[in-house]
């Protein structure tokens, strides 16, 4: 059996607003309350569990997304007048990169956390 990220947990100033946010944004789906966690379904294999913290440090997610998914979710990253930009340290350039052929675009949550959506994997020099 391959190994797979199960969950991780997303530290955050509001639980229940935040894991809202990450389902209208990429169409996770909406679990709710387990323990004190509240749980977005993100595939079979992964679920983003947020848990409200008073202090936490920025962290950086990344999904790798299809064109077309790439495409809904920006449309609705726009909706929500989130800015966005081409890069970690110009993530609110108002543009996207096209690296290694594909589309990327990096945005910040509520929390501070900088999330990244891209269609292509990086490409690793020697792989």
């Amino acid at each position: 059996m391959a190994i797979t990220l199960n969950h991780t947990i997303v530290p955050c100033f509001n639980k229940v607003e935040s894991a809202k946010l990450y389902c209208r944004l990429f169409g996770f789906e909406y679990i709710g309350e387990f323990s004190h966690f509240i749980v977005a379904r993100v595939n079979d294999t992964l679920c983003l569990d947020f848990d409200n913290k008073e202090k936490f440090d920025s962290h950086h997610y990344a999904f790798k997304v299809s064109e077309q998914e790439f495409g809904e979710i920006f449309a609705r990253l726009q909706d929500e007048h989130m800015k966005f930009g081409s890069g970690p340290g110009d993530a609110e350039d108002m543009k996207i990169n096209h690296n290694y052929g594909g589309r990327g675009v990096y945005f910040r949550d509520q929390n501070g956390h900088l999330l990244e959506m891209l269609t292509e994997d990086y490409v690793i020099p020697g792989q």
